[in-house]
């Protein structure tokens, strides 16, 4: 049978979970620096509030990127296969993070350091672009169909593993230096980007060891020489237009509150006039966070492979409603556990939402443009979710107040849910590639 791996299913797990962690280890730390640091190490001269909306704003870049990275590794994952794809996904986005960590700051080379940060910053978001779906589609295509969505939940757990690594690792870097600001700014905030490159090579050897899916080789076997011509982008835009849009708006919910969960409420939290805690407090309670949303995510999971996919997402639509407009007046209070608390929760909301994707977005698509649709739905719902409020947040809060903040929040919940109920239930779909049609006729 196609769906019987030759490999234990328990190395492909592990190999898309080390993979993603690691990618997304080297995405969250500059979302981390971007928050303590950038600001004064690659925008001094803007002032703080300016200077911040820049740093989030070099942040963003990697989302803009990101539907392109799809396209490019998708291109290439639906002819040449997931395997050598992820792995050059992961050096990529390996050696943009090295170089971010080498890179003097705007003291020693003025407005060069800033637009360097930038062509980094996108070289990283196209790695990614092209990261998630291949490791998706790793376990997938490769789990047996009843339990596709606990095998699938092992690459979503990468990035709240990443966050929590992020996190530990900034704390241990800071607590080693004690109150010395000076040196953290100076050099002790490059220490987790130059790490990476040791953990690019426990991924490679990781990735190496496993093999092609055997999904993605019967399909190659069987479709004929025409079909194998198309590019996989015009065929996922022209045959499933609607699942592309869709998902991504169904996707919209994941982005938005894990990336103002994390990178915004990392400068949120230390900032004397957001949630005024300690850098040490915020980065704690990111390691805490990142845990209990990796259960949350591991739960969810492999519960979608009983209630669905669908039911989970759009529950996590109607939890995240009323929680993004709660969520700021509690971490304005002041209090450390209010912090905490809000954090966690944002974060468990995501976990909810995000485990059934590693197996709905592969479902949508067929076998030979799988990777290009999974990877560009969930990279266009990072453009609307994940650039654009941590972009907002800093303006608005100052125009509106943190409430604004909360609104932005509930409204990619309701666009979530709403998305969500439009597409088919997936969760007892076959994912061996069906007989090609002669023409690109949308699918029914």
């Amino acid at each position: 049978m196609v769906n019987e791996p030759r490999v234990p299913m328990r190395r492909i797990a592990v190999a898309s979970c080390v993979g993603t962690t690691i990618e997304f280890y080297d995405f969250f730390i500059y979302g981390t620096a971007a928050a303590l640091v950038f600001p004064k190490v690659f925008f001094p001269a803007l002032g703080p509030a300016a200077a911040a909306v820049a740093s989030f704003a070099t942040f963003a870049v990697a989302f803009v990127a990101r539907p392109v990275g799809a396209v490019v590794f998708g291109h290439f994952g639906d002819r040449i296969g997931r395997k050598r794809t992820l792995i050059s996904t992961l050096l990529v986005m390996g050696l943009a993070t090295t170089l971010i960590g080498l890179l003097p700051s705007a003291s020693a080379i003025g407005v060069t350091a800033p637009i360097v940060l930038v062509v980094l910053r996108f070289a990283q978001g196209f790695a990614v672009g092209g990261e998630w779906a291949g490791a998706a589609l790793l376990t997938a295509e490769y789990a047996p169909g009843g339990s596709r969505g606990r095998y699938a939940t092992y690459p979503q757990l990468g990035a709240f593993l990443a966050f929590g690594l992020s996190s530990l690792t900034f704390l241990a870097t800071g607590l080693l230096m004690g109150d010395k600001d000076a040196a953290f700014l100076d050099y002790g905030w490059r220490i987790p980007f130059v790490l990476s490159a040791l953990l690019v090579v426990v991924g490679l050897y990781v990735r190496l060891r496993i093999e092609e899916t055997p999904v993605f080789r019967q399909a190659q076997e069987r479709a004929p020489a025409p079909a194998r011509s198309r590019p996989p982008f015009r065929e996922a835009v022209l045959r499933q237009p609607r699942e592309v849009l869709l998902a991504a708006g169904s996707l919209t919910i994941v982005f938005s509150f894990f990336n103002i969960g994390t990178t915004y409420l990392t400068s949120y939290g230390v900032n004397p006039d957001g949630a005024g805690q300690s850098r040490p407090t915020v980065l704690v309670a990111g390691v805490i966070a990142a845990v209990v949303a990796g259960v949350v995510t591991m739960v969810t999971g492999t519960l979608s492979d009983r209630l669905g996919r669908k039911r989970l997402i759009m529950s996590a639509g109607v939890v995240g409603v009323g929680w993004g407009l709660l969520l700021f007046p509690l971490l304005d209070t002041g209090s450390t556990l209010a912090f905490g608390l809000g954090l966690v929760v944002t974060l468990s909301i995501v976990g909810i939402c995000y485990a059934p994707t590693g197996a709905f977005l592969p479902e949508l698509f067929e076998t030979r443009y799988r990777y290009t649709g999974a990877g560009l739905s969930y990279n266009l719902a990072g453009v609307v979710g994940g650039a654009v409020p941590p972009l907002l947040a800093p303006a608005l809060t100052s125009s509106y107040g943190s409430i604004a903040i909360g609104v932005v929040l509930s409204v990619s919940a309701v666009l979530s849910f709403v998305c969500t109920a439009a597409l088919a239930e997936t969760k007892d779909r076959a994912l061996a590639a069906r007989a090609v049609e002669p023409d690109l006729a949308p699918v029914g």
